[in-house]
C-alpha cells in the first residue's frame, strides 16, 4: 500500500490518498500563522485505520513544518500522542516567546 500526502492550503489541511486513488483516505486539519502551525483534527477513514495513513499524515506535516521553520502546536490528540512517541520531532514543539506575566 502506497500513501501519498499533500498539503491542501485552500482547505487548511493535509490530505492522504492511498495507491493513487482520488478519494481522501485521511486528513489533518490545521491553523497556520507566520511562526507556528496548530494541528487541530486528524481523521482516517475506517477502512484505512491501523494501516499507517495517520502516521504518514503526521510525518509529512511535521517534516514540512520543520522545512518551513514553524513551531508545532499539537492540539489534536493523535498528533500529540504521535509526537510524544517520536522524540526526533520534539524540537518542533511550539514554545511561546512572550515575556508577558500577570
Amino acid at each position: 500500500m502506497s500513501v501519498e500526502v499533500s498539503d491542501a492550503p485552500e482547505a487548511k489541511r493535509y490530505e492522504a490518498r492511498v495507491d493513487g486513488a482520488t478519494g481522501v483516505a485521511g486528513l489533518a486539519q490545521y491553523i497556520r500563522t507566520d511562526e507556528l502551525i496548530a494541528f487541530v483534527h486528524t481523521e482516517v477513514s475506517p477502512e484505512y485505520e491501523g494501516r499507517g495513513v495517520g502516521s504518514a499524515l503526521v510525518r509529512t506535516a511535521l517534516d514540512e513544518a520543520r522545512s518551513a521553520g514553524l513551531g508545532v502546536l499539537p492540539t489534536c490528540p493523535f498528533f500529540a500522542g504521535w509526537m510524544s512517541r517520536h522524540p526526533e520531532y520534539q524540537d518542533l514543539l511550539y514554545r511561546s516567546r512572550s515575556k508577558v506575566i500577570d
